[in-house]
């Protein structure tokens, strides 16, 4: 199995990549993911061919244009701590240019293999329903920008914010068996931004026999795999932890199951 964590780079690849995920690198089937800095007046050109794709600016203001349409003026935030987010879904077997409308902008493609899709979809902050989830110490705040509500043909993408001293995704949850409505069988990755940039996050991905045990620290800009197995995730004190969650299966649900462990915190 491929190193769970996939660093940032401090300086992005000529495509303007600063970090890239595929089935292939990952070892999985079903999750893509990316970030691309696109420096004003920088151009991202993409052939989405057999894949679905759901773009989120992190930061700066980006123009969609493509076969399936143009979108202006998609994004806005100084950065992800900076306020609700956009999303922009495009389907499979369409190409499309991003470009970078005021200075720089930092933007995530979210994707997976797709036949059919949906009709394209643009979700601003105003349609966001921001939830509060958990209590206490494991409170955090989750911000669905493609989940099941709202069409698609596998992507399940969702934004958490925890605060310092949280813990998140808690207690711990695994989603890698095909059992529904029990449970589904998701891959999923984490990308990790802090505030301040300076701290680290820890994050745990183990299985039920431990044949998967894993504790990592990871800094600004990580992606951490969760090929399987139940995981969480904490935020030291002093620094904000922001996450983007993608998921994609055999089935667009999310069903989980909760450690047994730890399962009585919820009660």
């Amino acid at each position: 199995m491929p190193e769970i964590v996939v660093p940032s780079r401090a300086e992005p690849d000529p495509d303007g990549t600063l970090v890239r995920v595929t089935p292939e690198s990952a070892g999985w089937g079903w999750v893509g993911f990316e970030v691309v800095r696109l420096e004003g007046p920088g151009i991202l050109k993409r052939d989405n061919e057999g894949q679905e794709v759901c773009l989120v600016p992190l930061s700066g203001t980006i123009r969609v244009s493509g076969e399936a349409g143009s979108w202006e003026e998609v994004g806005g935030r100084k950065n992800v701590f900076d306020g609700l987010p956009h999303g922009l879904y495009l389907p499979p077997d369409v190409s499309y240019t991003v470009e970078a409308t005021t200075g720089p902008a930092e933007v995530a493609l979210c994707w997976s293999p797709a036949e059919r899709g949906a009709e394209p979809l643009l979700v601003g902050p105003d349609d966001i329903e921001v939830e509060r989830r958990g209590s206490g110490a494991f409170e955090r705040e989750v911000r669905p920008i493609l989940m099941a509500d709202r069409p698609a043909e596998h992507l399940l993408v969702v934004e958490v914010i925890t605060p310092q001293g949280h813990w998140s995704s808690y207690p711990p949850h695994k989603h890698d068996v095909e059992d529904p409505p029990r449970e589904t069988y998701l891959e999923e990755t984490y990308y990790h931004r802090l505030r301040p940039e300076g701290g680290f996050a820890l994050q745990r991905v183990y299985s039920g026999d431990r044949s998967l045990d894993e504790t990592v620290s990871v800094r600004d800009g990580d992606v951490v795999l969760v090929p399987r197995g139940y995981h969480t995730v904490s935020a030291p004190p002093g620094y904000d932890l922001y996450y983007l969650n993608v998921m994609a299966g055999p089935v667009r649900e999310w069903a989980v199951s909760n450690d047994p462990d730890h399962e009585w915190l919820l009660k």
